[in-house]
């Protein structure tokens, strides 16, 4: 058996953490294994491209350049990605084969040994072949499917959260929070409401790290975000909010972009605002954590999780804080790699550097 096209395309969409680094370290190991695609120029690149990076929320990742061209994407003139010959791992083939079942039966947990038989592939070739063609677990992998089955299906309209959770092959809701907060990103209720009676005002305005989207409910501020242009950013926040009701208001956020900027300089009366953020409680608690960072100082992925008393959800607090909805505000660029490496941030590394070298000079 052969990897279909419907499994080469969502392999790269499930796990694109790995492939994001890549590309933020520029690794020219990658080129051949996947490319990436930015929305707002309609160009894909090798991983390896020299041209400036665009901000993660306006990347995709393809497997093959046939696949990004198919989406409407043009290959970039400067690192020429059509002419990278594709790479192939040895076993590759054969996780297709087992990515492919998981797929097809992911609304039931399967255990190893019936995966090794059902597919016809061994045990240990399993288990290494998905850490080093995908970079996860198997159990790991299985889960991003029945998390996914479990988005789309919450969001159909007449769907119910709790039929949406049982159909995806979690047994409970507490099953489905369970180490799974980064990938939700919000309740199951907020997601499927999509802020439906919500009305939320916004401003787009400048700022130190290029240009800053908030936006705030009557309760507070909801989301700060940063990006390249103000197109983007509205259409991001319209994107996390499609029900609610949107509405520009310059001069009565002005305020809050005051505070937002005077608090990159440490003015005395920076960012004391009222927020109305909403995440799950593992969420919380990491956004809560975060904030005790001093400034100027950092912390690790594991020391957020000793500090919130759960140090084996590393991983879940990575996730946190990827999903934290208000830059700055909650200073999730505070949170470093255990050798010091920025390893990655919502709105940019450069930003990061950039936000974390400020403050260690102030």
């Amino acid at each position: 058996m052969t990897m279909t096209a419907k499994t080469k395309s969502t392999v790269p969409s499930l796990f694109p953490g790995k492939a994001w680094q890549q590309v933020l370290e520029r690794d020219a190991r990658a080129d051949g294994q996947f490319y990436y695609a930015v929305k707002s120029t309609k160009i894909y690149c090798k991983p390896s491209c020299p041209s400036r990076r665009p901000d993660r929320k306006n990347v995709t990742f393809f497997p093959t350049p046939v696949a990004a061209q198919a989406a409407g994407y043009r290959a970039c003139l400067r690192c020429e990605p059509d002419s990278v010959a594709p790479k192939q791992d040895p076993q590759a083939g054969a996780i297709a084969v087992v990515t492919e079942y998981l797929e097809q039966h992911k609304g039931e947990k399967t255990r190893l040994k019936d995966l090794a038989k059902a597919t016809g592939v061994g045990k240990f070739t399993i288990l290494r072949g998905f850490k080093r063609v995908l970079g996860v677990s198997p159990g790991e992998y299985g889960r991003a499917q029945r998390i996914a089955a479990f988005k789309a299906k919450v969001r159909e309209p007449k769907a119910r959260i709790t039929d949406a959770i049982y159909d995806a092959g979690f047994g409970s809701s507490s099953r489905l929070y369970e180490g799974s907060d980064a990938a939700l990103g919000m309740t199951p209720t907020t997601l499927k409401a999509g802020g439906a009676g919500m009305r939320i005002r916004y401003t787009v305005a400048d700022s130190p790290l290029g240009w800053m989207a908030v936006g705030a409910t009557d309760r507070g501020v909801c989301s700060i975000s940063f990006g390249d242009s103000e197109e983007v950013l509205v259409s991001e926040l319209q994107a996390k909010f499609p029900k609610a009701e949107l509405k520009q208001m310059d001069r009565e956020l002005s305020y809050a972009v005051e505070a937002i900027v005077e608090g990159l300089r440490e003015h005395p009366s920076a960012i004391a605002l009222p927020l109305d953020v909403r995440g799950t409680a593992f969420q919380q608690r990491v956004w809560r954590a975060l904030q005790a960072i001093p400034r100027g100082e950092t912390r690790t992925y594991s020391d957020v999780a000793a500090a919130i008393g759960s140090p084996k959800s590393v991983r879940a607090v990575a996730g946190a804080c990827g999903a934290n909805p208000v830059a700055v505000v909650v200073p999730c660029h505070r949170v470093v790699g255990k050798d010091g490496s920025l390893t990655g941030y919502r709105w940019g590394v450069e930003r990061k550097r950039t936000l974390l070298e400020n403050e260690r000079a102030g």
